[in-house]
Parts: structure tokens; C-alpha cells; sequence
């Protein structure tokens, strides 16, 4: 079991292995755990655990069950509408950042991971590796968008809302092959509007990849924009890279 003399580096380690938990898809939405089981799932100390606990509960990541113990959260329409409105709000703004403050040669880099993903899925076979490099490349644009901003409360914000975000997909919907290569357009989309530097594109795509992503959630075919779960006003035509039915993994 892992042990540390500085609580505070063992409070942050047993934040950032929950974290790890959640990304790696080993805790479900809704499930019970009990603080020993908590402990052997982050592999800290029960001190560690019960200090990360209180911070668990206030980020609605977690809550106490009186009698049943410690409950993962869980997904319900109202944390999904919320999570998904507060995610454009914090991204729409982030782009409109990102497009003035981002410099050519980082969006060709990004450009060719996300290529590079097209271009192995295409060859196939579409495996669970490449499922895996695929997530990283996608959440990696969104996290640099944030963290471009320079505020730290807003990247906590955003990361913490981004756990929501992928306890929701585990409950609701899952990477899978069929999907993958349209996420990736989404994304070209996204990053055909960035060289442009247009940031009216750019606020258009990354509100219609937040919605297909809203959509496909709620299982809904994202090309019907139902009013009753609308998040931001219809999808605008894409720019520069072409249309493909689209869907969403992130």
C-alpha cells in the first residue's frame, strides 16, 4: 500500500488515483463501495481515503449512502443536461481563446495525430489500443483549448467536470469502432476552423461537437435537433473539411 509522510502529497495522490479509476472505466456510475474497498481500489491508506472523500462529495463525484456506504455517482437527466451545458460554456469560450493564442505549427502537429488516427483505423483492424490513442488524442485537443486559457480555476473546473462527463458516457454510451472515425472528423472540422482563424467557425464547431456528443448521449440520432434537449443554437455548416454523418465519443 502506498505510503508518504507529507499528508498533502497523499491527499493529491488519492485524488489523482480516483481520477485514474474513473478514466480506466474500474468504477461504474452508481456503484457502492465501502472505504476498505476504496482503499484497496487506489491503493492508499485509509486516512488518505477519508480525507479524499469529503472532496469527492463536494464535486459530486461521489456521495455517503447511510447504511450502504459510499456510492459512485450517479447518472440521472439532470447531471447530464448540466454537465453537458457547463462544458460548452467552458469550451466555446476556451476556442474562442485558443484560435488567436495557438500557433501554426501546434495545430499541424495536432492535425497529424488526429490524421494518424484516421489513418490506422481506416487500415483497421479498429482495436482496443487504438480505441485507447483515439481518447487521448480527442481529450488531449480539449484539454489544451482549456489550459491555454491560463486559469487555474477554470482548468480545475473543466477537469472535474470532464470526470462527470466520462462517468456519463460510461452509464450511457461507449467508445466503439463505429463511431470513431466520425469523431475524428468532428475534430478536422474543429481544427480546419482553427487554421482558418475564424472564430465564428470555431465557436460553431465546438458547440456542434458538444451537442452530437449531448445527443448521442441521450440516444438520439445527432442530426435531429430535439428542442427539448437543445444546449446552444442548430449546428451551422462546417468549414473547410468535408461532412460526414457525425457522431461523438468524447
Amino acid at each position: 500500500m502506498t505510503t508518504s509522510s507529507n499528508p498533502q502529497t497523499l491527499r493529491a495522490r488519492a485524488y489523482e488515483n480516483f481520477r485514474q479509476q474513473i478514466l480506466q472505466a474500474n468504477v461504474q456510475p452508481g456503484q457502492f463501495v465501502s472505504q476498505r474497498e476504496l482503499m484497496q481500489l487506489l491503493d492508499m491508506p485509509l486516512g488518505a481515503v477519508r480525507e479524499l472523500i469529503p472532496r469527492l462529495e463536494a464535486e459530486g463525484l461521489l456521495r455517503t449512502v447511510p447504511q450502504r456506504g459510499l456510492q459512485i455517482a450517479h447518472v440521472d437527466l439532470k447531471l447530464i443536461h448540466n454537465a453537458f451545458q457547463l462544458r460548452v460554456m467552458l469550451e466555446r469560450e476556451a476556442a474562442l481563446h485558443f484560435v488567436q493564442s495557438v500557433g501554426d505549427a501546434e495545430l499541424t502537429r495536432i492535425e497529424q495525430a488526429h490524421l494518424n488516427i484516421v489513418q490506422r483505423a481506416e487500415q483497421g483492424p479498429i482495436t482496443d489500443e487504438l480505441l485507447t490513442d483515439a481518447t487521448s488524442v480527442d481529450w488531449g485537443l480539449h484539454d489544451l483549448m482549456i489550459d491555454t486559457l491560463g486559469n487555474d480555476l477554470i482548468s480545475q473546473t473543466y477537469r472535474i467536470n470532464s470526470l462527470r462527463v466520462r462517468l456519463i458516457h460510461l452509464e450511457r454510451s461507449t467508445l466503439s469502432a463505429e463511431v470513431l472515425l466520425p469523431a475524428m472528423q468532428e475534430h478536422l472540422n474543429l481544427i480546419a476552423a482553427l487554421k482558418l482563424r475564424d472564430p465564428v467557425a470555431v465557436a460553431e464547431q465546438v458547440a456542434f461537437h458538444i451537442r452530437s456528443a449531448h445527443q448521442r448521449v441521450l440516444g438520439q440520432d445527432q442530426r435531429v435537433l430535439s428542442t427539448s434537449t437543445r444546449i446552444d443554437s442548430p449546428a451551422h455548416a462546417c468549414v473547410a473539411a468535408p461532412i460526414l454523418t457525425l457522431t461523438e465519443f468524447t
